[in-house]
C-alpha cells in the first residue's frame, strides 16, 4: 500500500490473537502497522509480533527490490513492535537501529543481553536523520505508554509516525464497524482509555509538540492511516486526554445479583429517555466487556453506578470496574450511586470512598437504597433521581 510515493506500508493482520495484551477482546483481529521510507537512504519504521516475522520480511523485500534498508527505527519496544527485530537484523546484517536509550536498554532484557552495541544510533528529542530527500527528527513521547517511546516527524511528506498513539483494535481486512460514529472512533476509543488512557498528561504535551507540525497524514502502529480531516481525530484525541466529555448523556454501570437491582436500573433509564435525556447507555458489568463499559464511563458526562452489597463491601464487578477507573484517572463526572442490600446496605458507601481520589467529581443529591426489592420509596427515589439528571440537559 502506498502511503506517498516514497512511504509504502509493509504491515501485516494478525487473526490469531484473541485477547489483545492478554484481556482486550479483539474479535475483529489486530494490525501490526510498519512502514518503509524510500530515499538514498532506506529507513524501515517498526517491526511486528514475532509471529509474523516472516511474512513481515516477505513484504518489506517486496517494495525493496534489489535494494536493502539502512535503518530500522524502533518507535516502542512492547513486543508486538519488537518481536521481530532480531528476524530482521538476522536478514539484513548491515542495518542500522536507530532508538531511543530506554528502548536500547529494552532489547538487552527481550533480547537475552543482546542491545545492537555496534549497530546503532541513539536518539532523543530534537534529533535527526537525512535519508536524502526526507529529513526525519524526532520526538520524545515517554509514557505513550511506555517510558522509552519516540515518534517521528518526516518534513518532507509531513507525515508523522506516531507509535501507539491514534491506534485502535482491528486487522485491516475487516470491513470498518458502523456503530454511531465513522467506525474509527469506537474501537479506537476503547484503545485509548484500555491502553492510554492513565497518561492523559503525557498526551497533551504531545498534543502541543504535534501541533508546531505541518501533519497531513498520521502513521500509527495499530489501525488505519489517517489522512482526511485530522482535525476531527486530534479533536478527540484532545477530549480524552484532557478527561472531557465527547458525548452528553448517561451511563449506568450496575451489577444485579437476583434481578432487582436490574429493575431499578431499567426503570432509571427508563425515565431519563421519557424526561429528555440525550443518551442512555446501560452495562452489566457481570456480562459485558468491561473495556468497552471503561469506554463509556470516560465518554459520557454523567455515571451511575449500581450495585449490590456484598460481604459488607462492593460486589467484585463494581469493585473491579471503579479500580479501572481510578487506575486510569476518572475525572470531571457527575456521579450518582443505586446500592441494594436486605439488611445492610454499604455499596454507596463504599463505592464512594473508592472514588475518593478522583479529581472534580459532582455528586448527585439524589440516591437509590434498595432493600432487597423496589417498593413505592425506592421508586420514588429512582424517579427523584432521575428527575436531578435529566435537568442538566
Amino acid at each position: 500500500m502506498e502511503i506517498t510515493k516514497d512511504i509504502l506500508y509493509v504491515g501485516v493482520n494478525d487473526h490469531q490473537v484473541d485477547l489483545f495484551e492478554g484481556h482486550y477482546i479483539v474479535p475483529e483481529g489486530m494490525a501490526y502497522n510498519s512502514y518503509v521510507i524510500m530515499d538514498e537512504k532506506i529507513a524501515v519504521m517498526d517491526s511486528v509480533d514475532g509471529k509474523f516475522t516472516d511474512e513481515w520480511l516477505t513484504n518489506i523485500k517486496s517494495v525493496l527490490g534489489d535494494k536493502t534498508p539502512d535503518y530500522l527505527i524502533v518507535q516502542h519496544m512492547e513486543p508486538d513492535h519488537s518481536g521481530s527485530i532480531r528476524g530482521f537484523m538476522a536478514e539484513f546484517p548491515e542495518v542500522v537501529i536507530v532508538s531511543s536509550q530506554k528502548a536500547f536498554n529494552m532489547m538487552k532484557n527481550f533480547f537475552e543481553g543482546e542491545e545492537f552495541a555496534d549497530r546503532r544510533i541513539v536518539v532523543k528529542e530534537g534529533d535527526t536523520l537525512d535519508l536524502g530527500a526526507h529529513k526525519l527528527s524526532f520526538i520524545a513521547a515517554a509514557m505513550i505508554h511506555w517510558p522509552e517511546v519516540i515518534m517521528t516527524y518526516d518534513s518532507t511528506d509531513k507525515v508523522f509516525f506516531s507509535a501507539d498513539a491514534f491506534g485502535k483494535f482491528g486487522a485491516h481486512d475487516v470491513p470498518p464497524g458502523g456503530e454511531e460514529d465513522d467506525g474509527w472512533a469506537c474501537e479506537a476509543r476503547r484503545y485509548y482509555f484500555g491502553i492510554v488512557g492513565k497518561y492523559g498528561t503525557q498526551v497533551q504535551g504531545l498534543l502541543k509538540k504535534a501541533a508546531a507540525l505541518d501533519i497531513q497524514i498520521i502513521c500509527p502502529l495499530h489501525g488505519p492511516v489517517l489522512s482526511e480531516d485530522l482535525g476531527y481525530y486530534l479533536d478527540l484525541y484532545n477530549t480524552w486526554s484532557s478527561y472531557g466529555v465527547e458525548t452528553k448523556g448517561v451511563v449506568i454501570a450496575y451489577t444485579s445479583v437476583y434481578g432487582n437491582t436490574k429493575t431499578a436500573v431499567e426503570l432509571l433509564a427508563e425515565k431519563l429517555e421519557e424526561k429528555g435525556v440525550p443518551k442512555v447507555a446501560v452495562n452489566d458489568l457481570a456480562r459485558s466487556d468491561i473495556a468497552e463499559c471503561v469506554e463509556d464511563a470516560f465518554r459520557y458526562d454523567t455515571i451511575v453506578f449500581a450495585t449490590t452489597t456484598f460481604n459488607n463491601d462492593v460486589f467484585p464487578f463494581m469493585k473491579e470496574f471503579i479500580n479501572h477507573l481510578t487506575e486510569r484517572n476518572f475525572q470531571n463526572k457527575r456521579v450518582a450511586f443505586i446500592e441494594n442490600g436486605s439488611w445492610a446496605p454499604q455499596a454507596a458507601k463504599r463505592m464512594k470512598a473508592m472514588l475518593e481520589g478522583c479529581k472534580n467529581l459532582e455528586y448527585a443529591e439524589n440516591g437509590v437504597t434498595i432493600l432487597s426489592a423496589l417498593n413505592d420509596a425506592s421508586r420514588a427515589q429512582v424517579e427523584a433521581l432521575a428527575e436531578e439528571l435529566a435537568a442538566a440537559y
